[in-house]
């Protein structure tokens, strides 16, 4: 039980400092890789966190793996648009001019109420539909 305790202990404190090394953005600021990767960085942690027969190497191993993708990701991502636009998507218009781009709500799947909700999080109070 008390190695169990330890092996949390060690795990939770390197996610904690892999997860710094990733940068301080909300969940909802996370480009896609970088959710993938914090999700995949928790499933590792796990399993040695709870099972004692496993090594605590094979989640340190490939959690520190993940880190060295997220970094090389992040360092092409700084040097090449073409690339970022990949990884990352494109970004797009939803409103312009006051107006809503309902063509571009429907490629993002994105609903009329969701963009509401978001422009009040803003205090974006006034649009017009198309």
């Amino acid at each position: 039980m008390i190695l169990i305790f330890v092996r949390t202990i060690f795990l939770y404190l390197l996610v904690l400092i892999v997860m710094r090394f990733m940068g301080k953005r909300e969940i909802s600021q996370l480009q896609p890789f970088e959710l993938v990767i914090s999700i995949m960085i928790a499933d590792l942690a796990t399993m040695p966190m709870s099972e004692t027969g496993i090594p605590i190497l094979y989640g340190i191993i490939p959690i520190l793996g993940l880190l060295m993708m997220h970094i090389v990701i992040s360092m092409i991502n700084l040097k090449s648009i073409r690339i970022r636009e990949v990884i990352c998507g494109k970004p797009r218009i939803l409103i312009f001019r006051g107006k809503i781009d309902e063509k571009a709500m429907r490629k993002e799947n994105f609903t009329i109420t969701e963009l509401e909700s978001r422009l009040r999080v803003n205090r974006i109070l006034q649009f017009r539909r198309c």
